[in-house]
Order: structure tokens, then C-alpha cells, then sequence
């Protein structure tokens, strides 16, 4: 599996405080079946004051940590930018940087209060030649009332990456509740982590993706969520040729309710097994 989004660098952001803890989420994530992981710490100005040129060379120290205690993980350049006007000039200078080199890049809405313009600023990067990737939405706590300028900012080219804590209750039953609402409504893109730490948000996908598929009852489209799209990323491939979520498609049919998902369950431990 790919895990696109994590703040495992040590000490760049609210992530890893040291490399003792970066080689042990690494340890988690490589358990949990994660291959490739994206280091994404926050580019957030005025609190991380993070760049292109603070980000890579801290990949390459942990990189080399990581091969010389035979860890098999590869780690993907990448960061968590704050959604601000500075976001395009930043891209275009090459100070902010997209995930694998790639014309695909992390983007973070406020948490507490809608963007002004949010959806004038999505259109702008895609018209660009950027796809931003949107991080966890189901998190957001203005989402009630803006959920449909999420799902037009998927129409219009963004893609919607959520949390796979989230899918699976760890960050709450709202979070849980919206994470639910856009896989039934197919219009999820990436299932990442997010992680901070070894202990309350750990490397772990797993659970998210068995959670994922109980809702859906989809397990070839939940894993494109973690290994097609996410390679796609890393190929810096053309979004037209990437498989779509079923939502976002013209020949999208709902999911089939919970009650009939009893056949499914199960089915992740078989996969891996």
C-alpha cells in the first residue's frame, strides 16, 4: 500500500518530535503493509515554516535511518499546505513541493473556517496543470454546511483524500458520519493516515480500508484508494487516464445499504492472508 499523507520527519511540524519516533511509525507502517510513505509535514505560514528546501534534505537524512536499520519503506517528498493565496507562487517557484515531483500536491483547508473563495482557488490550481489533493475534509468543522462545494470541487478535478482513523471512529462519530456519507456517495479519491505518532494517530491504514469496505461493500474500489491512485500520483499521471470514484462518474450506482454488507465482512484479512 502507498500512504500519501503523514508527518513523520522529525521535528518539521506537530508530527515526530525525534528520529527514535520516526523509525518506530515506520516500523508500524511497513507492519501495517504500507510500502511507499509521503512525508508531508505542514507548510502553514507563520507557525511551520517549512519548505522544499527544509523538507527533502530531512527525507534523505531519515531515508538513509531507515535503510541503515533495514527498514523496507520508501519515502515520498511531499508536504501539507495550508490553504492560502501564497499556495500557487509558491508551487511555481518550487518552494512548496508536490507530492513525488509530481503535478499533484497536498492541500489543507482551514479546520475552523471556510476559505474564502474556496472553490475559485481549486479551479485556479487545475487550471494551472495542478491537481490538489484536499486532506481530510471529514475533519473540517465548517463541513455541515459547505458539503456540496466539496463534492463540486471533486467534479472540477480536486481530489478528496480522507483519514482512514476517521473511517474508523478515531476521530470521532462526526468525522466517522462524514467519512461514511462520501464513500457511500463515491466520491472519495485517497485513503491516508495522516499520522503524527506511534500511539494516538499511528501509520495505520488497515483499519480505515476494513471499516471502508464494510461501508461500501466495494473492496476492489477501496483499494484503488491505496495502491492504483496513489501509484497514479507517484507516476505523476494524467488525471483523465486515472480511474474516477464510482460518484464521480456517469454511470455512478449507490452502494449497496449496510444490511447487505454481511458477506463482505471479512474479506480484508483474506486479502492480506
Amino acid at each position: 500500500m502507498i500512504d500519501l499523507h503523514s508527518h513523520i520527519l522529525p521535528g518539521l511540524c506537530d508530527g515526530s518530535k525525534n528520529l527514535e519516533t520516526s523509525l518506530a511509525m515506520a516500523r508500524i507502517a511497513v507492519a501495517d503493509g504500507t510500502t511507499h510513505l509521503a512525508c508531508t509535514p505542514h507548510i502553514y505560514p507563520g507557525i511551520y515554516h517549512n519548505s522544499t528546501s527544509t523538507i527533502v534534505p530531512a527525507l534523505h537524512h531519515l531515508q538513509a535511518a531507515l535503510d541503515e536499520a533495514e527498514i523496507p519503506l520508501t519515502l515520498i517528498a511531499g508536504a501539507d499546505v495550508h490553504m492560502v493565496p501564497e499556495v500557487m507562487m509558491g508551487l511555481h517557484n518550487g518552494d512548496i513541493p508536490t507530492l513525488h515531483g509530481s503535478r499533484y500536491f497536498l492541500l489543507e483547508p482551514s479546520h475552523h473556517v471556510p476559505v474564502t473563495g474556496f472553490l475559485e482557488q481549486i479551479e485556479n490550481f487545475i487550471n494551472a496543470g495542478y491537481v490538489p489533493l484536499i486532506t481530510h475534509p471529514e475533519r473540517l468543522r465548517w463541513l455541515d454546511d459547505h458539503y456540496q462545494d466539496f463534492v463540486t470541487a471533486a467534479q472540477q478535478g480536486a481530489w478528496i483524500q480522507i483519514t482512514a482513523g476517521a473511517i474508523s471512529g478515531k476521530f470521532g462519530n462526526k468525522a466517522k458520519q462524514w467519512s461514511e456519507r462520501m464513500l457511500q456517495e463515491g466520491i472519495v479519491h485517497i485513503i491516508a493516515s495522516d499520522a503524527h505518532g506511534t500511539e494516538r494517530r499511528p501509520p495505520i491504514l488497515s483499519e480505515g480500508i476494513a471499516a471502508a469496505i464494510d461501508i461500501t461493500g466495494d473492496q476492489a474500489e477501496i483499494m484503488r484508494m491505496v495502491v492504483e491512485r496513489p501509484q497514479a500520483v507517484l507516476d505523476n499521471a494524467n488525471p483523465a487516464a486515472v480511474s474516477q470514484p464510482p460518484g464521480l462518474s456517469t454511470a455512478f450506482v449507490p452502494y449497496m445499504a449496510s444490511e447487505q454488507l454481511a458477506t463482505k465482512k471479512g474479506w480484508f484479512s483474506r486479502f492480506f492472508a
